[in-house]
């Protein structure tokens, strides 16, 4: 019997019949990674060319979009590619994250983590990090669509929709009051910025000039919008979902209504722990990857979102977290979805494979907003941190191929703004509000 077919024995035998609830969800997990750690105690590939080191540390912040890497660890896959001792540690914030990768776990923080797509780039640019580059790698996306553009109720009134230019009118009276509208994302020159930048300047609101924008951790953003501390908020789920469940606010637009498939999050670790270790860092993404194939899996999801729902990871009720996962939206102002096309993707459509052509679009939006200098050369950034060489290495070893390029073409936005990555800068051009630096 090979080893491969003698994990997947074990892992069988170690599942119990019981029914679907969150304790039993995680016991049965915890029994999978046990009955597989004794199986291989130095990993599943101890005997050949396997990893160098059996352990990392990984970071993570309570998002819907984590969960590869939770179930990675929960279902024994970082075992079976021969790391048993990965930790995944959940993060206060993504500046929590930053600071932390910047240290590294020599330091006492940590290795990689599930991280907003452009940050790798901006802390290898020294953009986010004090000037003082810390060198990461794109190793994998983590999941396509999956956020959204939430709003207070007292904008019911102006219609704000998948159409901004509603609230112009009354974020222009909020400023001229001296009560300047608040909207929050997570991280500066992050996803969520990124998208609620380009949703409000879509409808003629200048997001330099016409509102304030604030950094609120994810899980903080419902306890923000119920304390009146901020008029809209753009984040991952569940906490949209949570916001509507509660009746604080409703969701004006999925992410992925402005832009169809849209690429999120990233697994990102540092260049000096992959270059160290390359097989280990081959072994973590086959594991990402194996876990993203069964979150995908529609029959799964009950069971993913019993295990991530926990205390220890996203801390939100699955009532929160699954029916936008299975395509159920209500948008909280009337408006619902069923089977929506609109729901995350963990592998579906090339979701897990890190496009250096959406990397691009990440880089030439955060030149649109001063993040970065025009200056830039984003094409040879992206070359630098973008190691989807690794992705496909990991991919083969589980059986999987990739997409035939690195590059998904041209994509297209919800105002008819084109983006074509052989050409960035007449995108850029073609964008009326903008920030250059």
């Amino acid at each position: 019997m090979s080893k491969t077919d003698k994990t997947q024995t074990v892992a069988a035998e170690a599942l119990p019949s019981v029914g679907l609830t969150r304790r039993n969800a995680i016991m049965a997990t915890a029994a999978i990674f046990a009955a597989v750690k004794a199986a291989f105690p130095a990993g599943a590939y101890a005997a050949g060319g396997g990893p160098e080191t059996a352990k990392a540390k990984l970071g993570f912040i309570a998002l819907t979009d984590s969960s590869p890497l939770i179930i990675a660890k929960e279902r024994g896959l970082f075992a079976k590619h021969g790391m048993p001792d990965v930790e995944v540690l959940k993060q206060a914030s993504w500046g929590a994250t930053r600071d932390n990768l910047v240290l590294g776990s020599e330091r006492g923080g940590i290795d990689g983590a599930h991280i907003l797509s452009p940050m790798p780039y901006l802390m290898t640019t020294g953009a986010i990090t004090g000037g003082s580059p810390t060198p990461m790698y794109v190793l994998a996306r983590l999941n396509t669509n999956g956020q959204g553009i939430s709003v207070g109720n007292d904008l019911k009134a102006v219609k704000v929709g998948l159409h901004s230019g509603g609230a112009k009118a009354k974020f222009a009276q909020l400023k001229a009051s001296g009560n300047i509208a608040k909207v929050a994302m997570t991280f500066r020159g992050g996803t969520h910025d990124l998208w609620v930048r380009y949703w409000l300047a879509a409808g003629g609101i200048n997001p330099e000039t016409d509102v304030s924008t604030i950094v609120i951790p994810p899980p903080q953003m419902v306890a923000n919008m119920k304390a009146g501390t901020q008029d809209v908020f753009c984040v991952g789920e569940p906490w949209n979902g949570q916001l509507v469940n509660q009746r604080v606010g409703y969701t004006a637009c999925l992410t992925s209504e402005l832009w169809m498939n849209h690429p999120e999050k990233a697994l990102g670790m540092r260049a000096a722990w992959v270059d160290k270790y390359p097989r280990a860092a081959q072994a973590i993404t086959a594991a990402v990857q194996e876990a993203a194939r069964w979150c995908d899996k529609a029959s799964n999801l009950p069971a993913m979102c019993s295990i991530v729902s926990g205390r220890q990871y996203i801390n939100a009720p699955m009532g929160d977290i699954l029916p936008r996962l299975q395509g159920t939206v209500d948008y909280g102002d009337g408006r619902t979805l069923k089977n929506s096309p609109h729901r995350m993707k963990f592998w579906a459509d090339n979701a897990s494979f890190p496009f250096k052509s959406h990397d691009l679009w990440f880089l030439t939006e955060d030149v649109r907003w001063g993040v970065l200098p025009q200056k830039t050369h984003t094409q040879a950034l992206v070359n630098k941190v973008n190691r989807s060489d690794i992705w496909r290495a990991a991919a083969k070893t589980i059986g999987q191929t990739g997409p035939a390029g690195d590059s998904r073409g041209v994509e297209r936005f919800f105002d008819g703004k084109v983006f074509d990555p052989a050409n960035p800068g007449a995108y850029l051009a073609s964008q009326p509000i903008k920030k250059l630096v």
